[in-house]
Protein backbone atom coordinates (compact mmCIF):
# COMPACT_ATOMS: atom_id res chain seq x y z
CA UNK A 1 0.00 0.00 0.00
CA UNK A 2 1.37 3.15 -1.07
CA UNK A 3 2.09 5.89 2.33
CA UNK A 4 -0.31 7.97 0.85
CA UNK A 5 -3.35 5.59 1.39
CA UNK A 6 -1.35 4.65 4.81
CA UNK A 7 -1.43 8.05 5.67
CA UNK A 8 -5.37 8.36 4.72
CA UNK A 9 -6.66 5.10 6.38
CA UNK A 10 -4.77 6.16 9.74
CA UNK A 11 -6.11 9.57 9.51
CA UNK A 12 -9.44 8.41 8.60
CA UNK A 13 -9.38 5.54 11.22
CA UNK A 14 -8.03 7.75 14.10
CA UNK A 15 -11.42 10.36 13.48
CA UNK A 16 -14.02 7.69 12.90
CA UNK A 17 -12.11 6.16 16.54
CA UNK A 18 -12.35 9.84 17.98
CA UNK A 19 -15.80 10.86 16.41
CA UNK A 20 -17.59 7.23 18.09
CA UNK A 21 -16.18 8.04 21.28
CA UNK A 22 -16.95 11.55 21.40
CA UNK A 23 -21.12 10.71 20.41
CA UNK A 24 -21.01 7.86 22.83
CA UNK A 25 -20.09 10.35 25.59
CA UNK A 26 -22.55 13.13 24.63
CA UNK A 27 -25.23 10.13 23.67
CA UNK A 28 -24.86 9.59 27.48
CA UNK A 29 -24.61 12.89 28.85
CA UNK A 30 -27.71 14.54 26.89
CA UNK A 31 -30.19 12.79 28.39
CA UNK A 32 -29.48 13.47 31.93
CA UNK A 33 -28.71 17.28 30.94
CA UNK A 34 -32.44 17.36 28.91
CA UNK A 35 -34.32 15.28 32.40
CA UNK A 36 -32.08 18.42 34.27
CA UNK A 37 -33.40 21.15 31.90
CA UNK A 38 -37.04 20.08 31.69
CA UNK A 39 -37.08 19.24 35.48
CA UNK A 40 -36.26 23.28 35.94
CA UNK A 41 -38.47 24.26 33.12
CA UNK A 42 -41.38 22.11 34.98
CA UNK A 43 -40.57 23.41 38.24
CA UNK A 44 -40.52 27.50 37.01
CA UNK A 45 -44.13 26.52 35.20
CA UNK A 46 -45.41 24.69 38.52
CA UNK A 47 -44.10 27.62 40.99
CA UNK A 48 -46.20 29.96 38.36
CA UNK A 49 -48.89 28.17 38.37
CA UNK A 50 -48.96 27.85 41.88
CA UNK A 51 -48.91 31.60 42.48
CA UNK A 52 -51.64 32.24 40.23
CA UNK A 53 -53.40 29.73 42.55
CA UNK A 54 -53.13 31.68 45.90
CA UNK A 55 -53.37 34.95 44.23
CA UNK A 56 -56.41 34.17 42.37
CA UNK A 57 -58.19 30.96 43.65
CA UNK A 58 -57.51 31.60 47.36
CA UNK A 59 -59.06 28.49 50.15
CA UNK A 60 -62.75 30.25 49.79
CA UNK A 61 -63.02 29.15 46.14
CA UNK A 62 -63.99 25.79 45.36
CA UNK A 63 -62.23 22.68 43.82
CA UNK A 64 -64.58 22.72 40.47
CA UNK A 65 -62.89 26.03 39.96
CA UNK A 66 -59.22 24.98 40.29
CA UNK A 67 -60.19 22.09 38.49
CA UNK A 68 -61.62 24.32 35.73
CA UNK A 69 -58.47 26.68 35.63
CA UNK A 70 -56.00 23.98 35.55
CA UNK A 71 -57.77 22.15 32.70
CA UNK A 72 -57.15 25.22 30.75
CA UNK A 73 -53.32 24.92 31.17
CA UNK A 74 -52.62 21.83 28.76
CA UNK A 75 -50.19 20.20 30.75
CA UNK A 76 -49.61 16.76 32.52
CA UNK A 77 -50.36 17.45 36.17
CA UNK A 78 -51.73 16.42 39.29
CA UNK A 79 -53.48 18.07 42.16
CA UNK A 80 -52.65 16.08 45.32
CA UNK A 81 -53.74 16.39 48.95
CA UNK A 82 -50.95 14.91 51.06
CA UNK A 83 -52.61 15.32 54.17
CA UNK A 84 -55.94 12.90 53.01
CA UNK A 85 -53.52 10.77 50.31
CA UNK A 86 -56.19 11.70 47.72
CA UNK A 87 -55.54 12.82 44.28
CA UNK A 88 -58.12 15.98 43.66
CA UNK A 89 -57.58 16.56 40.39
CA UNK A 90 -55.45 15.22 37.46
CA UNK A 91 -55.51 15.68 33.53
CA UNK A 92 -53.95 11.86 32.81
CA UNK A 93 -55.52 8.74 32.61
CA UNK A 94 -56.82 7.13 35.66
CA UNK A 95 -55.06 3.55 34.76
CA UNK A 96 -51.79 6.04 35.09
CA UNK A 97 -52.85 7.38 38.34
CA UNK A 98 -53.66 3.85 39.85
CA UNK A 99 -50.20 2.67 38.59
CA UNK A 100 -48.55 5.57 40.52
CA UNK A 101 -50.02 5.02 43.70
CA UNK A 102 -49.36 1.18 43.37
CA UNK A 103 -45.69 2.27 43.18
CA UNK A 104 -45.86 4.64 45.85
CA UNK A 105 -44.59 7.38 43.34
CA UNK A 106 -47.03 10.22 44.23
CA UNK A 107 -46.57 9.78 47.98
CA UNK A 108 -42.47 9.18 47.51
CA UNK A 109 -40.75 12.92 47.64
CA UNK A 110 -37.50 11.51 46.72
CA UNK A 111 -38.52 9.92 43.42
CA UNK A 112 -37.58 12.35 40.32
CA UNK A 113 -38.38 9.71 37.65
CA UNK A 114 -42.00 7.95 37.27
CA UNK A 115 -42.14 4.94 35.85
CA UNK A 116 -45.54 2.77 34.68
CA UNK A 117 -45.06 0.21 32.50
CA UNK A 118 -42.82 0.96 29.71
CA UNK A 119 -43.39 4.50 29.89
CA UNK A 120 -41.26 6.98 32.79
CA UNK A 121 -42.04 10.17 33.38
CA UNK A 122 -39.74 13.43 34.40
CA UNK A 123 -41.95 15.04 37.48
CA UNK A 124 -41.33 18.27 39.56
CA UNK A 125 -43.55 18.93 42.95
CA UNK A 126 -44.58 22.46 43.71
CA UNK A 127 -46.32 23.09 47.20
CA UNK A 128 -48.92 25.48 47.91
CA UNK A 129 -48.77 28.21 50.50
CA UNK A 130 -49.38 27.85 52.84
CA UNK A 131 -47.99 24.37 53.47
CA UNK A 132 -50.70 23.99 56.23
CA UNK A 133 -53.09 23.10 53.36
CA UNK A 134 -50.90 20.45 52.33
CA UNK A 135 -51.57 20.61 48.78
CA UNK A 136 -49.30 19.72 46.37
CA UNK A 137 -49.03 20.49 42.62
CA UNK A 138 -46.97 17.61 40.29
CA UNK A 139 -46.21 18.47 36.40
CA UNK A 140 -45.07 15.88 34.40
CA UNK A 141 -43.27 15.31 31.18
CA UNK A 142 -43.28 11.99 29.20
CA UNK A 143 -39.69 10.54 29.11
CA UNK A 144 -40.06 10.02 25.44
CA UNK A 145 -40.65 13.42 24.52
CA UNK A 146 -36.98 14.08 25.80
CA UNK A 147 -35.69 10.98 23.74
CA UNK A 148 -37.34 12.33 20.92
CA UNK A 149 -35.11 15.59 21.64
CA UNK A 150 -32.09 13.18 22.25
CA UNK A 151 -32.78 11.34 19.42
CA UNK A 152 -32.91 14.55 16.75
CA UNK A 153 -30.29 16.09 18.41
CA UNK A 154 -27.66 12.92 17.78
CA UNK A 155 -29.15 12.83 14.15
CA UNK A 156 -28.52 16.75 13.57
CA UNK A 157 -24.96 15.63 15.72
CA UNK A 158 -23.94 12.81 13.22
CA UNK A 159 -24.82 14.97 10.29
CA UNK A 160 -22.18 17.66 11.48
CA UNK A 161 -19.91 14.64 12.40
CA UNK A 162 -20.29 13.15 8.45
CA UNK A 163 -19.61 16.29 7.18
CA UNK A 164 -16.80 17.03 8.92
CA UNK A 165 -15.22 13.70 8.51
CA UNK A 166 -15.97 14.32 4.88
CA UNK A 167 -14.09 17.85 4.82
CA UNK A 168 -11.33 15.99 7.42
CA UNK A 169 -10.97 13.13 4.46
CA UNK A 170 -10.84 15.77 1.79
CA UNK A 171 -8.46 17.73 4.09
CA UNK A 172 -6.38 14.86 5.02
CA UNK A 173 -6.03 13.62 1.10
CA UNK A 174 -4.97 17.48 0.01
CA UNK A 175 -2.08 17.42 3.14
CA UNK A 176 -0.83 13.97 2.64
CA UNK A 177 -0.64 14.65 -1.18
CA UNK A 178 1.53 17.75 -0.64
CA UNK A 179 3.49 15.09 1.22
CA UNK A 180 3.96 12.57 -0.36
CA UNK A 181 4.70 14.36 -3.49
CA UNK A 182 7.80 15.43 -2.51
CA UNK A 183 8.56 12.17 -1.68
CA UNK A 184 7.35 10.57 -5.06
CA UNK A 185 9.56 12.57 -6.88
CA UNK A 186 12.46 12.77 -4.33
CA UNK A 187 11.89 8.68 -5.03
CA UNK A 188 12.86 9.13 -9.09
CA UNK A 189 15.64 11.21 -8.21
CA UNK A 190 17.43 8.26 -6.33
CA UNK A 191 16.34 6.60 -9.38
CA UNK A 192 18.70 8.57 -11.23
CA UNK A 193 21.22 8.37 -9.00
CA UNK A 194 21.12 4.47 -9.32
CA UNK A 195 21.34 4.55 -12.79
CA UNK A 196 24.37 7.40 -12.56
CA UNK A 197 22.43 10.15 -13.92
CA UNK A 198 23.95 12.87 -12.44
CA UNK A 199 23.32 15.60 -14.64
CA UNK A 200 19.79 15.04 -15.25
CA UNK A 201 19.16 15.09 -10.90
CA UNK A 202 16.87 18.40 -9.91
CA UNK A 203 16.47 19.48 -6.83
CA UNK A 204 12.72 19.18 -4.65
CA UNK A 205 11.10 22.07 -3.54
CA UNK A 206 9.85 20.80 0.01
CA UNK A 207 9.51 22.19 3.62
CA UNK A 208 10.76 20.13 7.07
CA UNK A 209 12.53 17.36 7.35
CA UNK A 210 11.73 16.18 3.61
CA UNK A 211 13.37 19.03 2.78
CA UNK A 212 16.37 17.93 4.77
CA UNK A 213 16.18 14.61 3.42
CA UNK A 214 16.24 16.05 -0.17
CA UNK A 215 19.25 18.32 0.70
CA UNK A 216 21.39 15.11 2.12
CA UNK A 217 20.21 13.14 -0.86
CA UNK A 218 21.59 16.07 -3.40
CA UNK A 219 24.33 16.21 -1.47
CA UNK A 220 25.17 12.33 -1.37
CA UNK A 221 24.40 12.28 -5.39
CA UNK A 222 27.39 15.46 -5.28
CA UNK A 223 29.54 12.95 -2.84
CA UNK A 224 29.40 10.26 -5.03
CA UNK A 225 29.87 12.36 -8.31
CA UNK A 226 32.66 13.29 -6.86
CA UNK A 227 33.81 9.95 -5.56
CA UNK A 228 33.33 8.03 -8.93
CA UNK A 229 35.50 11.04 -10.71
CA UNK A 230 38.24 10.89 -8.24
CA UNK A 231 38.21 6.82 -8.90
CA UNK A 232 38.38 7.23 -12.33
CA UNK A 233 41.35 9.54 -11.78
CA UNK A 234 42.81 7.24 -9.19
CA UNK A 235 42.47 4.24 -12.19
CA UNK A 236 43.81 6.90 -14.78
CA UNK A 237 46.76 8.25 -12.49
CA UNK A 238 47.61 4.66 -11.21
CA UNK A 239 47.99 3.12 -14.48
CA UNK A 240 50.29 6.30 -15.43
CA UNK A 241 52.15 5.77 -12.83
CA UNK A 242 52.30 2.03 -12.66
CA UNK A 243 53.16 2.24 -16.65
CA UNK A 244 56.35 4.86 -16.39
CA UNK A 245 58.42 2.33 -14.23
CA UNK A 246 57.23 -0.88 -16.24
CA UNK A 247 58.51 0.68 -19.57
CA UNK A 248 61.46 1.73 -17.95
CA UNK A 249 62.32 -1.71 -16.51
CA UNK A 250 61.11 -3.40 -20.09
CA UNK A 251 63.45 -1.14 -22.17
CA UNK A 252 66.69 -1.84 -19.87
CA UNK A 253 65.54 -6.02 -19.52
CA UNK A 254 64.73 -6.02 -23.22
CA UNK A 255 68.01 -3.97 -24.23
CA UNK A 256 70.22 -6.31 -21.39
CA UNK A 257 68.58 -9.49 -23.27
CA UNK A 258 69.61 -8.26 -26.73
CA UNK A 259 72.84 -7.17 -25.51
CA UNK A 260 72.50 -3.41 -27.07
CA UNK A 261 73.98 -2.38 -24.04
CA UNK A 262 77.58 -1.79 -23.45
CA UNK A 263 78.97 -3.14 -19.98
CA UNK A 264 78.52 0.04 -17.94
CA UNK A 265 75.38 0.72 -19.39
CA UNK A 266 73.98 -2.60 -18.18
CA UNK A 267 75.35 -2.02 -14.75
CA UNK A 268 73.62 1.44 -15.01
CA UNK A 269 70.25 -0.03 -16.64
CA UNK A 270 70.68 -2.75 -13.45
CA UNK A 271 70.32 -0.11 -11.44
CA UNK A 272 67.97 1.79 -12.72
CA UNK A 273 65.84 -1.45 -13.23
CA UNK A 274 66.06 -1.69 -9.09
CA UNK A 275 64.88 1.97 -8.48
CA UNK A 276 62.49 1.40 -10.49
CA UNK A 277 61.23 -2.04 -8.98
CA UNK A 278 61.40 -0.31 -5.41
CA UNK A 279 59.67 2.45 -6.57
CA UNK A 280 56.75 0.07 -8.15
CA UNK A 281 56.45 -1.71 -4.63
CA UNK A 282 56.08 1.87 -2.77
CA UNK A 283 53.32 2.96 -4.85
CA UNK A 284 51.72 -0.61 -4.87
CA UNK A 285 51.92 -0.91 -1.35
CA UNK A 286 50.51 2.65 -0.17
CA UNK A 287 48.12 1.52 -3.06
CA UNK A 288 46.98 -1.34 -0.32
CA UNK A 289 47.16 0.50 2.26
CA UNK A 290 44.69 3.42 1.10
CA UNK A 291 42.39 0.27 0.27
CA UNK A 292 42.40 -1.18 3.68
CA UNK A 293 42.23 2.37 5.10
CA UNK A 294 39.44 2.71 3.54
CA UNK A 295 37.57 -0.64 3.99
CA UNK A 296 38.39 -2.50 6.66
CA UNK A 297 38.18 -1.02 10.47
CA UNK A 298 39.89 -3.83 11.96
CA UNK A 299 43.18 -2.65 11.50
CA UNK A 300 42.23 0.73 13.11
CA UNK A 301 44.11 0.05 17.31
CA UNK A 302 43.13 3.36 19.14
CA UNK A 303 44.79 3.85 22.49
CA UNK A 304 45.46 6.73 24.51
CA UNK A 305 48.87 8.60 23.50
CA UNK A 306 50.18 11.52 24.91
CA UNK A 307 50.29 14.14 22.03
CA UNK A 308 54.00 15.63 23.17
CA UNK A 309 55.72 11.78 23.04
CA UNK A 310 53.99 11.61 19.73
CA UNK A 311 55.70 14.81 18.19
CA UNK A 312 58.90 13.89 20.14
CA UNK A 313 58.84 10.66 17.59
CA UNK A 314 57.74 12.86 14.62
CA UNK A 315 61.06 15.03 15.28
CA UNK A 316 63.36 12.06 15.90
CA UNK A 317 62.65 10.30 12.78
CA UNK A 318 62.72 13.36 10.69
CA UNK A 319 66.19 14.21 12.19
CA UNK A 320 68.00 12.72 9.18
CA UNK A 321 65.88 14.58 6.44
CA UNK A 322 66.27 17.55 8.49
CA UNK A 323 70.26 17.77 9.04
CA UNK A 324 70.44 17.07 5.19
CA UNK A 325 68.38 19.48 4.15
CA UNK A 326 69.88 22.29 6.56
CA UNK A 327 66.31 22.77 8.11
CA UNK A 328 64.88 23.65 11.74
CA UNK A 329 62.42 21.91 13.22
CA UNK A 330 60.43 23.77 15.85
CA UNK A 331 57.94 21.54 17.61
CA UNK A 332 56.02 22.35 21.14
CA UNK A 333 52.91 20.07 22.27
CA UNK A 334 50.99 20.54 25.84
CA UNK A 335 52.03 17.25 27.72
CA UNK A 336 48.39 17.22 29.31
CA UNK A 337 47.09 16.28 25.77
CA UNK A 338 46.04 12.89 25.01
CA UNK A 339 44.55 11.86 21.61
CA UNK A 340 42.29 8.66 21.13
CA UNK A 341 44.57 7.16 17.77
CA UNK A 342 46.13 4.37 16.51
CA UNK A 343 49.53 5.41 17.26
CA UNK A 344 51.43 4.00 14.60
CA UNK A 345 49.19 5.03 11.75
CA UNK A 346 48.90 8.48 13.10
CA UNK A 347 52.64 8.44 13.34
CA UNK A 348 52.79 7.72 9.80
CA UNK A 349 50.26 10.37 8.57
CA UNK A 350 52.17 13.25 10.50
CA UNK A 351 55.44 11.82 8.89
CA UNK A 352 54.06 12.06 5.78
CA UNK A 353 52.50 15.55 6.28
CA UNK A 354 56.09 16.58 8.16
CA UNK A 355 58.05 15.01 5.51
CA UNK A 356 56.11 17.14 2.83
CA UNK A 357 57.07 20.15 4.51
CA UNK A 358 60.77 19.71 5.14
CA UNK A 359 61.42 18.92 1.70
CA UNK A 360 59.22 22.11 0.45
CA UNK A 361 60.76 24.31 3.67
CA UNK A 362 63.22 27.11 2.78
CA UNK A 363 64.74 27.03 6.19
CA UNK A 364 62.01 26.07 9.28
CA UNK A 365 59.57 23.90 9.51
CA UNK A 366 57.00 24.57 12.91
CA UNK A 367 55.09 21.75 15.00
CA UNK A 368 52.55 22.85 18.02
CA UNK A 369 49.72 21.02 19.69
CA UNK A 370 46.96 22.84 21.49
CA UNK A 371 43.59 23.13 22.68
CA UNK A 372 41.13 25.97 21.18
CA UNK A 373 36.80 26.12 21.43
CA UNK A 374 37.30 22.11 22.86
CA UNK A 375 39.27 21.48 19.88
CA UNK A 376 42.72 19.25 20.29
CA UNK A 377 44.49 21.10 16.75
CA UNK A 378 47.76 19.95 15.57
CA UNK A 379 49.18 22.24 13.15
CA UNK A 380 52.30 21.89 10.85
CA UNK A 381 53.45 24.60 8.37
CA UNK A 382 56.56 25.74 6.74
CA UNK A 383 58.32 28.68 4.99
CA UNK A 384 58.62 27.55 1.77
CA UNK A 385 56.72 28.44 -1.62
CA UNK A 386 53.62 26.80 -0.51
CA UNK A 387 50.87 25.19 -2.59
CA UNK A 388 49.22 26.20 -6.15
CA UNK A 389 46.09 28.02 -5.71
CA UNK A 390 44.64 25.54 -8.54
CA UNK A 391 46.27 22.49 -6.95
CA UNK A 392 44.73 23.18 -3.10
CA UNK A 393 41.22 21.54 -3.76
CA UNK A 394 42.63 18.31 -4.85
CA UNK A 395 45.49 18.70 -2.70
CA UNK A 396 44.42 15.01 -0.88
CA UNK A 397 43.35 13.06 -3.61
CA UNK A 398 45.23 10.25 -4.79
CA UNK A 399 48.01 10.65 -7.19
CA UNK A 400 47.74 14.39 -7.25
CA UNK A 401 51.73 15.62 -6.46
CA UNK A 402 52.79 19.17 -6.34
CA UNK A 403 56.11 19.89 -6.53
CA UNK A 404 59.15 17.52 -5.50
CA UNK A 405 56.40 14.88 -4.99
CA UNK A 406 57.14 11.46 -4.83
CA UNK A 407 54.01 8.88 -5.35
CA UNK A 408 51.65 11.74 -4.86
CA UNK A 409 49.85 8.72 -2.42
CA UNK A 410 51.09 10.50 1.33
CA UNK A 411 48.58 13.22 1.95
CA UNK A 412 45.68 10.82 0.67
CA UNK A 413 46.81 8.02 3.31
CA UNK A 414 47.14 10.90 6.06
CA UNK A 415 43.83 12.13 5.26
CA UNK A 416 42.27 8.30 5.59
CA UNK A 417 43.89 7.65 8.83
CA UNK A 418 43.12 11.68 10.51
CA UNK A 419 39.32 11.05 9.56
CA UNK A 420 39.31 7.30 10.27
CA UNK A 421 40.36 8.56 13.64
CA UNK A 422 37.93 10.85 14.20
CA UNK A 423 39.55 14.32 13.54
CA UNK A 424 39.64 16.69 10.20
CA UNK A 425 42.55 17.56 8.28
CA UNK A 426 42.83 21.50 6.17
CA UNK A 427 45.29 22.86 4.08
CA UNK A 428 45.91 26.77 3.88
CA UNK A 429 48.61 29.62 3.88
CA UNK A 430 51.13 29.57 6.80
CA UNK A 431 51.97 33.16 7.84
CA UNK A 432 55.43 32.13 7.50
CA UNK A 433 54.79 31.64 3.47
CA UNK A 434 54.57 28.48 3.15
CA UNK A 435 51.89 25.45 3.28
CA UNK A 436 50.24 25.44 6.69
CA UNK A 437 48.17 21.43 7.68
CA UNK A 438 45.94 21.94 10.46
CA UNK A 439 44.33 18.71 12.41
CA UNK A 440 41.61 18.95 14.26
CA UNK A 441 40.33 16.31 16.61
CA UNK A 442 37.16 16.23 19.34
Amino acid sequence: MKLQYQLNAAFTTLLIVIMAVTGFVIYSLILDLLIQDEERQLEQKGELLVGILNEEYNSDKNMQEINAFLKDQDLQLILYDRDYQQVLYTTMPQKVIQGFLLNNNIADENEELWEYGNNKYVTSKILFYPKSTGMELILLTPLKDLQIVQQDFIMRLLIVFLVGAIAAVILSSFLTNKLVTPLSRLKRQVKKIEKRQFDDIERIKATGEIKEVEQSVFEMADELQRYMKSQQAFFQNASHELKTPLMTIQGYAEGIRDHVFAAEDKEKGLEIMVTEVNRLKTIINEMILLAKLDSEQSIYQTAEVNAKVLIEQVADRTLPLINERGIALHHEADPAIILTVDEEKMLRALLNITFNGIRHAHSQVNITVGRKNRLTTLTIEDDGQGIPEDLLPHIFHRFVKGKNGETGLGLAISRAIIEQSGGKITVGKSELGGAKFVITFP
